[in-house]
């Protein structure tokens, strides 16, 4: 029981899934699943795609306008890849090898790993444009 921490305010059994609007929910699978090897859990009449994806939950879901549950807001995929208001960092422990390995399921990176002393990443995209780092410590 010592090695148990309390209970934060959500919770013990809190788990995070991160959310994508993305333009088209089985070509952002396919690439999810078939280039960076999620695992496909659940999809929902062609709108959502529930993954599991390197200890997490990944939800692929197509844009659409205000709920009653978020009445101002509505989802978009991004507008211009260039801009970027998040972004998804994979550790990993080999970022050269997880490149090359990537590269010949059809990913396309930014730049090739770069050499930062600390840590070794590099940067692709996924159909609609959202950023992924593959990062490696360096330590």
């Amino acid at each position: 029981m010592a090695n148990q921490r309390p209970a934060g305010p959500l919770g013990p059994d809190v788990a995070v899934t991160h959310i994508l609007v993305v333009t088209d929910p089985a070509r952002s699978r396919d690439f999810w699943v078939d280039v960076l090897g999620a695992e496909l859990y659940r999809e929902y009449g062609g709108t959502s795609v529930v993954l599991r994806f390197a200890g997490s939950w990944l939800l692929l879901v197509s844009g659409g306008g205000p709920t009653a549950d978020k009445p101002t807001v509505a989802f978009r995929p991004p507008g211009d890849p260039d801009q970027v208001s998040h972004a998804i960092t994979v550790r990993v422990p080999d970022c050269r090898a997880a490149y090359a390995a990537l590269r010949s399921r059809g990913a396309t990176f930014l730049t090739p790993p770069h050499d930062w002393g600390s840590e070794i990443r590099c940067f692709l995209r996924d159909p609609d444009g959202h950023l992924v780092e593959l990062s490696q410590s360096a330590s």
